[in-house]
């Protein structure tokens, strides 16, 4: 798996053999995701659109967005709602504003019920209009009077005393009054001309008149994220979260998966690979009470990175297997040959492996099986025996771990002869009365730390 490449096949089988640990996580994500929706209540939007009239250049636009949740827009609106406890710094993150196509910027108000929310994007609605509308008429509130309409009157009164003194000069009896009486009506002129030219061009003149395009609607549903939203969002994580750490955990899986491998591992030969009916279980030890329970209902006591089980052949094809074993272990061996056969603890598979090769194996060679703890292994001493060949199943052990084993038999002055590898298949239904059964129990299966016994 850890050279392989991610398919959908690898998914696929994630999710059948993990789809109860996987219903649990999901549900456990759920349960999450409500509970942050119980910490941050719920939130309702409304929207108010503002319409600037005239011609806007991008930035302008930019420039009224800002405005729009600016501290003095949100401060006034604040005031106007009167909220009890509620100010305008709070109310500063609760606002939005966005600019949209044809010179609109839709302003946007968050709160706990749909009322408050439409309340509050309509004050800030029209107290943006009414900020914006004072800072185009002047600089500040108290010169908004002083705006074009005063300008003009000025102009009327400028042009008025123009004309008082173009009466009171001399009516053209000298050449000083007719050069007077002509630049006073160029003067006029040339102030109508400047006056009719500022009217084009200010900016107020088709800037001003924002409008508000109608109430807020009251909104009628919550604001994303809902809390179907957050609990569907909480599922999906943790759905996620535990397939990626499923094919995390087996690309980092340095488990030997391949007799040869296993061989160069523990510093020895391969004898051969048996089959044993059964599912390979990924117990690394014999742990028992709840926790194994837990495991067994969540179905993690199953590997689920290995292929699934091929279906086997009869009886006879898998009793040949181990013969073969045996026969080879005979013709490495000068007799009497007494073999200690050292099986992993927790390796099940392997167990029952062992037992059904002591069976095979019918007094020649001598087997006694040892189930050795790979924490810390021990391996009994040596006595009769010729050596010794470890039986252990693919996929379940480290290159250290085999190792160790390897040092302790040595320790043991126990030479590994050889090993067997055991895989698990599917058995066939039915079963011939004289054939053995398919679970077969070593006749003599003891603990490391024991010296005696055979079978």
């Amino acid at each position: 798996m850890s050279e392989d490449t991610i398919r959908l096949v690898t998914i696929g089988r994630i999710l059948r053999r993990r789809w109860r640990l996987l219903a649990v996580l999901t549900l456990v994500g759920a349960l999450v995701g409500y509970g942050v929706s119980v910490v941050f209540p719920p939130r309702y939007t409304a929207s108010a659109s503002v319409l600037l009239p005239g011609q806007w250049e991008e930035r302008e636009l930019l420039t009224q967005v800002d405005i729009a949740t600016s501290s003095s827009v949100v401060d006034r609106a604040a005031a106007k709602l009167d909220w009890s406890g509620v100010t305008g710094t709070d109310l500063r993150d609760q606002v939005t504003a966005k600019a949209a196509d044809g010179n609109i910027i839709t302003i946007a108000g968050s709160a706990e019920t749909p009322r408050r929310a439409q309340q509050l994007t309509d004050r800030v609605a029209q107290q943006f209009v009414a900020f914006a509308a004072r800072i185009q008429g002047g600089a500040s509130d108290a010169d908004a009077a002083a705006g074009p309409e005063a300008l003009r009157k000025q102009v009327l009164e400028t042009n008025r005393r123009i004309t008082e003194l173009a009466g009171a000069a001399d009516p053209g009896r000298t050449v000083e009054s007719v050069q007077a009486r002509t630049a006073l009506e160029k003067l006029r002129t040339s102030l109508e001309e400047a006056m009719k030219k500022l009217e084009e061009a200010d900016p107020a003149s088709d800037k001003a008149g924002m409008v508000v395009m109608g109430p807020a609607a009251e909104p009628t549903g919550q604001a994303p994220p809902t809390r179907t939203q957050l609990i569907v969002a909480g599922a999906l994580l943790f759905l996620l979260v535990a397939i990626v750490g499923h094919l995390t955990a087996a690309r980092m899986n340095r488990r030997l998966r391949t007799g040869q491998e296993i061989a160069v591992a523990l510093g020895s030969t391969l004898l051969g690979a048996v089959d044993v009916p059964g599912e390979q279980r990924a117990t690394r030890g014999r742990s028992g009470g709840a926790r194994a329970t837990l495991r067994r209902l969540l179905g993690t006591d199953t590997r689920w990175d290995v292929p699934a089980p091929q279906r086997s052949g009869d009886e006879a094809g898998r009793r040949t297997r181990f013969r073969r074993v045996c026969a080879r272990i005979r013709a490495q061996l000068p007799a009497p040959r007494r073999l200690l056969v050292v099986v992993p603890d927790g390796d099940e598979l392997a167990l029952r492996a062992a037992g059904q090769l002591v069976a095979e194996a019918k007094g020649d060679p001598v087997l006694r099986v040892v189930v050795v703890p790979v924490d810390r292994p021990i391996v009994p001493d040596r006595g009769t025996e010729s050596g010794a060949v470890v039986v252990l199943s693919a996929g379940s052990w480290t290159a250290e771990e085999l190792t160790g084993i390897a040092d302790a038999c040595a320790d043991g002055r126990h030479e590994v002869v050889g090993i067997v590898v055991a895989g698990p298949v599917r058995a066939r239904q039915g079963r011939t009365p004289e054939e053995p059964p398919d679970h077969a129990t070593p006749a003599l299966a003891v603990r490391g730390h024991a010296t005696g016994g055979s079978a």
